[in-house]
Protein backbone atom coordinates (compact mmCIF):
# COMPACT_ATOMS: atom_id res chain seq x y z
CA UNK A 1 0.00 0.00 0.00
CA UNK A 2 2.83 2.34 0.89
CA UNK A 3 4.52 1.52 -2.40
CA UNK A 4 1.35 2.54 -4.26
CA UNK A 5 1.26 5.69 -2.25
CA UNK A 6 4.81 6.60 -3.19
CA UNK A 7 4.07 5.87 -6.84
CA UNK A 8 0.94 8.03 -6.69
CA UNK A 9 2.78 10.89 -5.04
CA UNK A 10 5.52 10.59 -7.66
CA UNK A 11 2.94 10.77 -10.42
CA UNK A 12 1.39 13.83 -8.85
CA UNK A 13 4.82 15.51 -8.63
CA UNK A 14 5.82 14.61 -12.23
CA UNK A 15 4.50 17.86 -13.64
CA UNK A 16 6.38 19.84 -11.02
CA UNK A 17 9.61 18.03 -11.83
CA UNK A 18 9.12 18.65 -15.56
CA UNK A 19 8.56 22.35 -15.12
CA UNK A 20 11.46 22.71 -12.72
CA UNK A 21 13.72 21.18 -15.36
CA UNK A 22 12.49 23.50 -18.10
CA UNK A 23 12.64 26.80 -16.29
CA UNK A 24 13.88 27.77 -12.86
CA UNK A 25 12.75 31.18 -11.59
CA UNK A 26 15.39 33.53 -10.28
CA UNK A 27 15.77 33.49 -6.51
CA UNK A 28 13.97 31.30 -4.00
CA UNK A 29 10.27 30.68 -4.50
CA UNK A 30 7.64 29.20 -2.26
CA UNK A 31 8.51 25.66 -1.29
CA UNK A 32 12.04 25.80 -2.75
CA UNK A 33 14.82 24.21 -0.65
CA UNK A 34 17.31 26.81 0.57
CA UNK A 35 19.85 24.51 2.20
CA UNK A 36 20.06 26.80 5.22
CA UNK A 37 18.58 24.39 7.79
CA UNK A 38 20.07 21.23 9.22
CA UNK A 39 18.12 17.99 8.72
CA UNK A 40 16.99 16.33 11.96
CA UNK A 41 16.19 12.68 12.74
CA UNK A 42 14.71 11.32 15.96
CA UNK A 43 14.98 7.54 16.37
CA UNK A 44 12.05 6.37 18.50
CA UNK A 45 12.69 2.89 19.93
CA UNK A 46 10.22 0.58 21.64
CA UNK A 47 11.91 -0.85 24.77
CA UNK A 48 8.81 -2.58 26.17
CA UNK A 49 8.97 -6.00 27.79
CA UNK A 50 8.15 -7.84 24.56
CA UNK A 51 11.51 -6.78 23.13
CA UNK A 52 13.00 -9.66 25.17
CA UNK A 53 11.56 -12.17 22.68
CA UNK A 54 14.32 -14.18 20.99
CA UNK A 55 12.98 -14.54 17.45
CA UNK A 56 15.34 -12.45 15.30
CA UNK A 57 18.21 -14.55 13.94
CA UNK A 58 18.36 -16.52 17.21
CA UNK A 59 18.79 -13.43 19.36
CA UNK A 60 16.45 -11.02 21.13
CA UNK A 61 14.66 -8.17 19.41
CA UNK A 62 16.49 -5.79 21.73
CA UNK A 63 19.88 -7.15 20.69
CA UNK A 64 18.99 -6.68 17.02
CA UNK A 65 17.90 -3.10 17.70
CA UNK A 66 21.12 -2.29 19.58
CA UNK A 67 23.24 -3.76 16.79
CA UNK A 68 21.32 -1.75 14.20
CA UNK A 69 21.64 1.48 16.19
CA UNK A 70 25.40 1.06 16.61
CA UNK A 71 25.90 0.57 12.88
CA UNK A 72 23.55 3.43 12.02
CA UNK A 73 25.38 5.77 14.40
CA UNK A 74 28.66 4.94 12.64
CA UNK A 75 27.12 5.63 9.21
CA UNK A 76 25.12 8.78 10.02
CA UNK A 77 26.03 11.48 7.44
CA UNK A 78 27.86 14.55 8.64
CA UNK A 79 25.51 17.48 9.05
CA UNK A 80 22.53 15.39 10.20
CA UNK A 81 21.37 16.13 13.74
CA UNK A 82 20.26 12.88 15.35
CA UNK A 83 18.49 12.03 18.59
CA UNK A 84 17.19 8.88 20.29
CA UNK A 85 13.95 8.64 22.29
CA UNK A 86 12.65 5.55 24.04
CA UNK A 87 9.21 4.31 25.04
CA UNK A 88 8.61 1.69 27.72
CA UNK A 89 12.21 1.75 28.95
CA UNK A 90 11.88 2.83 32.59
CA UNK A 91 8.63 1.77 34.31
CA UNK A 92 8.32 -2.00 35.08
CA UNK A 93 5.09 -1.87 37.11
CA UNK A 94 1.43 -2.63 36.43
CA UNK A 95 0.00 0.88 36.83
CA UNK A 96 -1.28 1.61 33.32
CA UNK A 97 -1.52 5.35 33.91
CA UNK A 98 2.10 5.49 34.98
CA UNK A 99 3.23 3.12 32.23
CA UNK A 100 1.65 5.31 29.55
CA UNK A 101 3.91 8.22 30.60
CA UNK A 102 7.04 6.13 30.13
CA UNK A 103 8.92 7.92 27.36
CA UNK A 104 12.27 9.68 27.62
CA UNK A 105 14.87 11.35 25.45
CA UNK A 106 17.86 8.99 25.62
CA UNK A 107 20.08 11.22 23.46
CA UNK A 108 19.03 14.79 22.57
CA UNK A 109 18.56 15.81 18.94
CA UNK A 110 21.70 17.68 17.92
CA UNK A 111 25.24 17.23 16.59
CA UNK A 112 26.14 13.56 16.96
CA UNK A 113 28.72 12.32 19.47
CA UNK A 114 28.89 8.69 18.37
CA UNK A 115 30.61 7.39 21.51
CA UNK A 116 28.14 9.06 23.85
CA UNK A 117 25.15 7.88 21.81
CA UNK A 118 26.40 4.27 21.70
CA UNK A 119 27.00 4.29 25.46
CA UNK A 120 23.43 5.43 26.03
CA UNK A 121 22.04 2.69 23.75
CA UNK A 122 24.08 0.01 25.57
CA UNK A 123 22.24 0.75 28.83
CA UNK A 124 18.78 -0.14 27.46
CA UNK A 125 16.89 -3.08 28.98
CA UNK A 126 13.37 -4.17 27.86
CA UNK A 127 11.07 -3.05 30.64
CA UNK A 128 7.48 -1.89 30.37
CA UNK A 129 4.51 -0.65 28.36
CA UNK A 130 4.12 0.51 24.74
CA UNK A 131 2.94 4.17 24.84
CA UNK A 132 3.36 4.92 21.12
CA UNK A 133 0.89 7.84 21.03
CA UNK A 134 2.44 9.80 23.94
CA UNK A 135 5.94 9.05 22.64
CA UNK A 136 5.12 10.41 19.17
CA UNK A 137 3.91 13.68 20.68
CA UNK A 138 7.13 14.04 22.67
CA UNK A 139 9.28 13.02 19.70
CA UNK A 140 7.65 15.74 17.58
CA UNK A 141 8.41 18.29 20.31
CA UNK A 142 12.06 17.17 20.26
CA UNK A 143 12.24 18.28 16.62
CA UNK A 144 10.58 21.65 17.16
CA UNK A 145 12.14 24.66 15.43
CA UNK A 146 13.82 25.19 12.08
CA UNK A 147 12.50 24.47 8.61
CA UNK A 148 14.90 21.72 7.51
CA UNK A 149 13.77 18.14 6.96
CA UNK A 150 12.45 16.40 10.09
CA UNK A 151 11.94 12.65 10.45
CA UNK A 152 10.85 10.34 13.21
CA UNK A 153 11.83 6.70 12.71
CA UNK A 154 9.62 4.57 14.95
CA UNK A 155 10.78 1.00 15.64
CA UNK A 156 8.28 -1.17 17.52
CA UNK A 157 7.41 -4.82 18.02
CA UNK A 158 3.82 -4.32 19.16
CA UNK A 159 0.76 -2.12 18.96
CA UNK A 160 0.10 0.76 21.34
CA UNK A 161 -1.13 -0.22 24.83
CA UNK A 162 -2.29 3.24 25.88
CA UNK A 163 -5.59 3.76 24.04
CA UNK A 164 -7.78 5.83 23.80
CA UNK A 165 -4.87 8.07 22.71
CA UNK A 166 -4.88 6.57 19.19
CA UNK A 167 -1.40 6.79 17.58
CA UNK A 168 -3.03 7.24 14.15
CA UNK A 169 -4.93 10.28 15.39
CA UNK A 170 -1.74 11.61 16.98
CA UNK A 171 0.07 11.26 13.64
CA UNK A 172 -2.78 13.08 11.86
CA UNK A 173 -2.63 15.91 14.38
CA UNK A 174 1.12 16.21 13.80
CA UNK A 175 0.56 16.31 10.02
CA UNK A 176 -2.19 18.93 10.41
CA UNK A 177 0.28 21.30 12.09
CA UNK A 178 2.05 21.71 8.75
CA UNK A 179 5.54 21.49 10.26
CA UNK A 180 6.86 19.20 7.50
CA UNK A 181 7.55 16.25 9.80
CA UNK A 182 7.59 12.72 8.36
CA UNK A 183 7.12 9.58 10.44
CA UNK A 184 8.55 6.31 9.11
CA UNK A 185 7.67 3.09 10.93
CA UNK A 186 9.37 -0.30 11.19
CA UNK A 187 7.59 -3.33 12.63
CA UNK A 188 9.67 -6.09 14.22
CA UNK A 189 8.12 -9.51 13.51
CA UNK A 190 4.71 -7.87 13.00
CA UNK A 191 1.22 -9.28 13.35
CA UNK A 192 -1.76 -8.03 11.34
CA UNK A 193 -2.99 -5.56 13.98
CA UNK A 194 0.45 -4.05 14.53
CA UNK A 195 1.06 -3.81 10.78
CA UNK A 196 -2.22 -1.93 10.34
CA UNK A 197 -1.44 0.54 13.13
CA UNK A 198 2.13 1.27 12.05
CA UNK A 199 1.02 1.66 8.41
CA UNK A 200 -1.64 4.14 9.46
CA UNK A 201 0.89 6.21 11.43
CA UNK A 202 3.24 6.39 8.45
CA UNK A 203 0.50 7.17 5.92
CA UNK A 204 -0.76 10.12 7.97
CA UNK A 205 2.51 12.02 7.46
CA UNK A 206 3.58 10.71 4.04
CA UNK A 207 6.09 8.30 5.57
CA UNK A 208 6.82 4.65 4.86
CA UNK A 209 6.18 1.39 6.69
CA UNK A 210 8.25 -1.79 6.47
CA UNK A 211 8.21 -5.08 8.35
CA UNK A 212 11.52 -6.47 9.62
CA UNK A 213 12.36 -10.06 10.60
CA UNK A 214 16.18 -10.06 10.40
CA UNK A 215 18.87 -7.93 12.07
CA UNK A 216 20.57 -6.93 8.81
CA UNK A 217 17.20 -5.80 7.37
CA UNK A 218 16.70 -3.52 10.37
CA UNK A 219 20.16 -2.00 10.00
CA UNK A 220 19.76 -1.42 6.27
CA UNK A 221 16.31 0.09 6.60
CA UNK A 222 17.21 2.53 9.40
CA UNK A 223 20.33 3.56 7.48
CA UNK A 224 18.25 4.31 4.38
CA UNK A 225 15.83 6.48 6.35
CA UNK A 226 18.61 8.44 8.07
CA UNK A 227 20.38 8.96 4.73
CA UNK A 228 17.11 10.14 3.20
CA UNK A 229 16.93 12.91 5.79
CA UNK A 230 20.20 14.33 4.44
CA UNK A 231 18.79 14.67 0.90
CA UNK A 232 17.55 18.12 -0.19
CA UNK A 233 13.89 18.43 0.67
CA UNK A 234 11.19 20.76 -0.56
CA UNK A 235 8.92 21.83 2.26
CA UNK A 236 5.47 22.90 1.06
CA UNK A 237 4.29 26.34 2.14
CA UNK A 238 1.03 26.23 4.09
CA UNK A 239 -1.73 28.24 2.45
CA UNK A 240 -5.45 28.67 3.04
CA UNK A 241 -7.61 28.39 -0.06
CA UNK A 242 -10.93 30.22 -0.14
CA UNK A 243 -14.48 29.18 -0.90
CA UNK A 244 -14.57 31.40 -4.02
CA UNK A 245 -12.14 32.85 -6.53
CA UNK A 246 -12.85 36.43 -5.42
CA UNK A 247 -11.49 35.70 -1.93
CA UNK A 248 -8.72 33.31 -2.95
CA UNK A 249 -5.04 33.92 -2.13
CA UNK A 250 -2.73 34.81 -5.03
CA UNK A 251 0.04 32.22 -5.40
CA UNK A 252 3.44 32.45 -7.08
CA UNK A 253 5.43 29.54 -8.47
CA UNK A 254 6.03 27.01 -5.70
CA UNK A 255 4.77 24.07 -3.68
CA UNK A 256 1.83 24.57 -1.33
CA UNK A 257 -0.12 22.50 1.17
CA UNK A 258 -3.69 22.92 2.35
CA UNK A 259 -6.64 20.94 3.74
CA UNK A 260 -9.86 20.27 1.83
CA UNK A 261 -13.02 19.22 3.67
CA UNK A 262 -15.24 16.53 2.20
CA UNK A 263 -17.43 18.11 -0.50
CA UNK A 264 -15.55 21.41 -0.26
CA UNK A 265 -14.08 23.54 -3.06
CA UNK A 266 -10.72 25.27 -2.57
CA UNK A 267 -9.87 28.27 -4.76
CA UNK A 268 -6.50 29.91 -5.53
CA UNK A 269 -5.46 32.71 -7.91
CA UNK A 270 -2.43 32.83 -10.23
CA UNK A 271 -1.37 35.75 -12.46
CA UNK A 272 -0.23 34.75 -15.98
CA UNK A 273 1.34 37.21 -18.45
CA UNK A 274 0.99 36.91 -22.25
CA UNK A 275 3.63 34.50 -23.55
CA UNK A 276 3.74 32.57 -20.28
CA UNK A 277 2.40 29.12 -19.46
CA UNK A 278 0.72 28.03 -16.25
CA UNK A 279 1.47 24.47 -15.16
CA UNK A 280 -0.28 23.14 -12.07
CA UNK A 281 -0.81 19.80 -10.39
CA UNK A 282 -2.60 18.67 -7.23
CA UNK A 283 -2.42 15.57 -5.06
CA UNK A 284 -5.08 14.73 -2.46
CA UNK A 285 -4.17 12.18 0.21
CA UNK A 286 -6.61 9.91 2.05
CA UNK A 287 -5.13 9.99 5.55
CA UNK A 288 -8.04 8.06 7.08
CA UNK A 289 -10.56 5.38 6.12
CA UNK A 290 -12.62 6.48 3.09
CA UNK A 291 -15.21 4.93 0.80
CA UNK A 292 -13.74 3.13 -2.25
CA UNK A 293 -14.98 5.54 -4.96
CA UNK A 294 -12.91 8.69 -5.29
CA UNK A 295 -11.70 11.37 -7.67
CA UNK A 296 -9.90 14.71 -7.92
CA UNK A 297 -10.59 17.70 -10.16
CA UNK A 298 -8.34 20.68 -10.92
CA UNK A 299 -9.88 23.46 -13.04
CA UNK A 300 -8.41 26.66 -14.48
CA UNK A 301 -11.19 29.25 -14.72
CA UNK A 302 -11.36 32.92 -15.66
CA UNK A 303 -12.47 35.45 -13.04
CA UNK A 304 -15.81 35.54 -14.88
CA UNK A 305 -16.35 31.81 -14.39
CA UNK A 306 -15.48 30.49 -17.89
CA UNK A 307 -13.55 27.24 -17.77
CA UNK A 308 -10.19 27.38 -19.58
CA UNK A 309 -8.86 23.86 -19.08
CA UNK A 310 -9.20 21.06 -16.55
CA UNK A 311 -7.43 17.99 -15.26
CA UNK A 312 -9.27 15.17 -13.55
CA UNK A 313 -8.68 11.68 -12.24
CA UNK A 314 -11.04 9.07 -10.79
CA UNK A 315 -10.89 5.44 -9.76
CA UNK A 316 -12.53 2.80 -7.63
CA UNK A 317 -10.83 0.67 -5.01
CA UNK A 318 -8.28 1.27 -2.29
CA UNK A 319 -5.91 4.21 -2.60
CA UNK A 320 -3.80 6.60 -0.57
CA UNK A 321 -3.30 9.49 -3.00
CA UNK A 322 -4.90 10.65 -6.24
CA UNK A 323 -3.28 13.24 -8.49
CA UNK A 324 -4.04 15.30 -11.58
CA UNK A 325 -2.64 18.33 -13.42
CA UNK A 326 -3.15 20.86 -16.20
CA UNK A 327 -1.31 23.26 -18.52
CA UNK A 328 -2.52 26.61 -19.80
CA UNK A 329 -0.38 28.51 -22.36
CA UNK A 330 -1.37 32.16 -22.73
CA UNK A 331 -0.76 33.51 -26.23
CA UNK A 332 1.68 36.31 -26.91
CA UNK A 333 0.12 39.76 -27.06
CA UNK A 334 -0.20 41.40 -30.49
CA UNK A 335 2.27 44.24 -31.12
CA UNK A 336 0.53 47.35 -29.86
CA UNK A 337 1.43 50.76 -28.57
CA UNK A 338 4.27 49.48 -26.41
CA UNK A 339 2.31 49.38 -23.16
CA UNK A 340 3.33 46.73 -20.64
CA UNK A 341 1.12 43.66 -21.16
CA UNK A 342 -1.44 43.04 -18.44
CA UNK A 343 -1.48 39.76 -16.56
CA UNK A 344 -4.54 37.52 -16.65
CA UNK A 345 -5.78 36.27 -13.30
CA UNK A 346 -6.47 32.55 -13.53
CA UNK A 347 -8.57 30.93 -10.82
CA UNK A 348 -7.57 27.40 -9.82
CA UNK A 349 -10.35 25.29 -8.32
CA UNK A 350 -9.55 22.07 -6.43
CA UNK A 351 -12.25 19.55 -5.48
CA UNK A 352 -12.20 15.89 -4.51
CA UNK A 353 -14.88 13.23 -4.24
CA UNK A 354 -13.49 11.23 -1.33
CA UNK A 355 -16.19 10.43 1.23
CA UNK A 356 -15.58 9.46 4.84
CA UNK A 357 -16.37 5.92 5.90
CA UNK A 358 -18.94 5.41 8.63
CA UNK A 359 -17.78 6.66 12.03
CA UNK A 360 -14.66 8.40 10.64
CA UNK A 361 -13.92 12.00 11.61
CA UNK A 362 -14.44 14.46 8.78
CA UNK A 363 -12.21 17.18 10.26
CA UNK A 364 -9.59 18.30 9.64
CA UNK A 365 -9.98 18.05 5.86
CA UNK A 366 -7.87 15.77 3.71
CA UNK A 367 -4.33 17.04 3.03
CA UNK A 368 -3.69 18.34 -0.48
CA UNK A 369 -0.46 19.41 -2.13
CA UNK A 370 -0.60 21.97 -4.93
CA UNK A 371 2.25 22.67 -7.33
CA UNK A 372 2.15 25.94 -9.29
CA UNK A 373 4.68 26.96 -11.92
CA UNK A 374 4.47 29.91 -14.31
CA UNK A 375 7.16 29.71 -17.00
CA UNK A 376 7.96 31.38 -20.30
CA UNK A 377 6.07 29.79 -23.18
CA UNK A 378 8.05 27.73 -25.68
CA UNK A 379 8.40 28.24 -29.43
CA UNK A 380 9.49 24.65 -30.07
CA UNK A 381 7.09 22.85 -32.45
CA UNK A 382 7.60 19.66 -30.46
CA UNK A 383 5.84 21.26 -27.51
CA UNK A 384 2.17 20.35 -27.78
CA UNK A 385 1.01 23.31 -25.71
CA UNK A 386 2.59 25.83 -28.09
CA UNK A 387 0.16 24.71 -30.78
CA UNK A 388 -2.85 24.96 -28.55
CA UNK A 389 -3.25 21.19 -28.49
CA UNK A 390 -4.00 21.46 -24.80
CA UNK A 391 -7.36 22.92 -25.83
CA UNK A 392 -7.98 20.13 -28.31
CA UNK A 393 -8.73 22.10 -31.53
CA UNK A 394 -5.56 21.33 -33.45
CA UNK A 395 -5.65 17.71 -32.43
CA UNK A 396 -9.29 17.42 -33.54
CA UNK A 397 -8.45 18.95 -36.93
CA UNK A 398 -5.50 16.62 -37.48
CA UNK A 399 -7.58 13.57 -36.58
CA UNK A 400 -10.45 14.59 -38.89
CA UNK A 401 -8.08 15.20 -41.83
CA UNK A 402 -6.20 11.94 -41.22
CA UNK A 403 -9.45 10.00 -41.02
CA UNK A 404 -10.76 11.54 -44.25
CA UNK A 405 -7.58 10.78 -46.22
CA UNK A 406 -7.42 7.23 -44.85
CA UNK A 407 -11.04 6.60 -45.88
CA UNK A 408 -10.46 7.93 -49.44
CA UNK A 409 -7.32 5.83 -49.97
CA UNK A 410 -8.88 2.69 -48.49
CA UNK A 411 -12.00 3.09 -50.63
CA UNK A 412 -9.97 3.53 -53.82
CA UNK A 413 -7.84 0.45 -53.04
CA UNK A 414 -10.95 -1.64 -52.29
CA UNK A 415 -12.60 -0.68 -55.60
CA UNK A 416 -9.40 -1.40 -57.52
CA UNK A 417 -9.06 -4.87 -55.95
CA UNK A 418 -12.70 -5.71 -56.72
CA UNK A 419 -12.25 -4.57 -60.34
CA UNK A 420 -9.12 -6.74 -60.73
CA UNK A 421 -10.94 -9.77 -59.20
CA UNK A 422 -13.85 -9.41 -61.62
CA UNK A 423 -11.53 -9.10 -64.60
CA UNK A 424 -9.69 -12.28 -63.66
Amino acid sequence: MITRKRLAVGAGALLAALTAGLALPAGAVAGEPTGEDTPKVNLLLDVSGSMRERDIDGGSRMAAAKQAFNEVLDATPEGVELGIRTLGADYPGDDRKQGCKDTAQLYPVGPLDRTEAKTAVATLVPTGWTPIGPALLKAADDLDGGTGSKRIVLISDGEDTCAPLDPCEVAREIAAKGIGLTIDTLGLVPNAKMRQQLSCIAEATGGTYASVEHADELTDRVNQLVDRAADPVVTPVATDGAGSCAKAPTLESGLYTDRAEFGQQRWYRVDVLPGQELRASVSVAADRSVDPTYGALLRAVTVHGREIVRGEAADHGRTDVISTGLRYPKAEQEDGDGDKPAAETVCLQVTHSFSAASGVKTTPGLPLELTVDVVDGTDRPADVASFGLGRGWWLLGVLVLAGFLTGVIWGWLSRWRVAVWRTN
